[in-house]
Formats: C-alpha cells, structure tokens, sequence
C-alpha cells in the first residue's frame, strides 16, 4: 500500500466492529435501498460519460449485490468482486446467485472464463488482492462508514492498475443535518457522523497518488409525514456507528426534547425534511513518475509511422 504524505488521521471516531454489527442484518437495512438506487442511478450516468472496457471490476461495499448486477449488466464480460465488511449480506448475494435461472446460468457459461462474480468479507483498507489488478473501483454510500477514509484511497489506488478508474459516492457533512439539530437539544452526545467534506476528500485523493480528481456535490431532500418514518430510515441508512456513541437508551424525557424539536422543524407543507448531501467523485490511477529506487521515469511519444 502506499503511504500517503501525512499520517493516517481519523475522520470520526467510527467503530469497524459495530458497523458490521449494523449491517449484519440485511432486512435492517433494505428500508433505505430507495436512495442507494438513486445514488447508484446517478454514479451509472456519470460513469457512462467515461469509456473504458474494464477486465475487473471491484465493488467495495456491495452489500446485498443490487449494484454488481448493475455494474454486471454495463460489463457483461468483465469478472466482478464484491467485497463488503459484514458477511451477512454476502450471504445474501450467495443464495441470490444460487436461485437464478438456468438461462442465466446458461448465459454465465457462455462469457469469457474470467467473468463471473466473486465476493470477499473484508476492510476496505487493507483487501486481499494483489497490487495493479482491477480496472475499475466503483463504491456507493460506503466510505462515510470508515475511520480513515485517507487509507483505503491509498489502498484503492494500490489495487487499480495505471489509468484505471475509481468512481465513488458518500454523505458529506450537510447530511441530517435536521436530526443533528434535534438531537443537540436533548443532550451532549453525538448521535449523527461529522461526514467528511469534498475538499478534504480531493486532498486525500491527491495525497494517495490519483491524477485528476473530480468531485462534485448535489443536496437530496427527502420528505416524511411522521418522525417516525424519518428515524426508520436513519436507521435503515446504518444508524450511528461512532465508538463515542451513548450507551445505552436516550431517557425518556431527552427523547421526548428531541422529538419536540425535529417536529418543529416542519415545512409550510407540513412535511418533515431530511438532507443528504451527496459528495461523487472520480479519479485515475496515474503512470508512476518514478522506479522503485527514485529514479525519475521520462516517457517519449514515438513519432507513427506514416
């Protein structure tokens, strides 16, 4: 792995142990698959913009699979890894794949060797594959869920061979903003992740050797009828993974003030609002600039020959 240029650095005190917890149960969390689509929907236009013929692919954070049939339909010749942190929606994708049709399996045999799905429980950090050995690193909504977001771009760039793609989506820090605010009225403790912000995700790519890093941002606004419905899906979504978190349950009255207060925050139209703030980014893993021992590599384009 490459060492970035400044030590690796917490983006919030995120405990890896308890977001596998989170996720451990597939059923917790389908509830918010409506936002993953969108998001997912959204990189797939972006990524279009893009042409490259990936021979493997790598989808970090895969979850149940919804995104590598996606990214199988787009690159039907391409080998796909799916590698997530919780082993249970692996499971999932495992007996997904184990009921589909003959014809698909039929199809399946007819594609090059190498195509196919593999799937591996593991840190986004430190994956088991072997340097220069994917084409394209595609990762929606998973980022957010890592301590030291710096080390897996490091990481990520280490797998990808030279010009080749990663595409990648995750909350920035205007997201909940709404239940942030509830919750500082009920008490001191954090309840919601401090998501990291684009330009600091921009130095990060820099600082772990991609070319070109392009970012951008958009806001999504969801409504709800009840608070209800709003927690369901913050709960969906992933919950609060923060090793600072409150343990134990919010007493009675602190739950009370924080309900009080996101219910005063309803529109004109008596709905209730919840932001996401969507940070997609994109950006190569560039020719090395130097050999191994520090000597500097100069290319030459070679007149063609007429």
């Amino acid at each position: 792995m490459q060492v970035p240029a400044n030590p690796p650095k917490l983006s919030a005190p995120i405990d890896l142990d308890h977001v596998r917890t989170l996720f451990s149960d597939p059923a917790r969390t389908r509830g918010a698959d409506f936002l993953r689509r969108e998001i997912a929907a959204r990189m797939v236009d972006r990524l279009e913009l893009v042409k490259i013929t990936p021979a493997r692919v790598l989808d970090a954070g895969c979850g149940e699979g919804a995104d590598l049939a996606v990214l199988q339909k787009m690159y039907a010749a391409a080998q796909l890894l799916g590698v997530d942190a919780a082993e249970a929606p692996l499971r999932a994708v495992r007996s997904h794949g184990a009921r589909q049709s003959s014809l698909n399996q039929l199809l399946s045999r007819l594609l090059p060797a190498k195509a196919g799905i593999d799937l591996l429980c593991g840190d986004f950090a430190d994956l088991p594959l072997a340097p220069n050995s994917i084409d394209l690193v595609w990762s929606n909504l998973a980022l957010h869920w890592h301590p030291q977001p710096d080390r897996v771009f490091a990481e990520w760039r280490r797998v990808l061979r030279v010009n080749s793609l990663l595409m990648f989506s995750c909350f920035g820090p205007d997201t909940l903003r709404e239940l942030r605010t509830a919750f500082a009225e009920a008490d001191l403790a954090p309840h919601v992740l401090p998501f990291v912000d684009m330009h600091d995700f921009g130095d990060q790519l820099v600082d772990a050797g991609f070319a070109t890093p392009v970012l951008d941002m958009e806001v999504i606004t969801v409504t709800y009828d009840t608070a209800q419905a709003l927690l369901a899906d913050v709960r969906a979504l992933g919950g609060n993974p923060l090793g600072t978190r409150r343990q134990g349950l919010m007493g009675k009255q602190a739950w009370q003030r924080m309900l009080a207060a996101l219910e005063r925050q309803r529109r004109p139209d008596g709905k209730l609002a919840l932001t996401f703030e969507v940070i997609y980014g994109h950006a190569f893993r560039p020719a090395p600039r130097t050999t191994a021992q520090g000597e500097a590599i100069i290319r030459f384009d070679l007149p063609r020959k007429k």
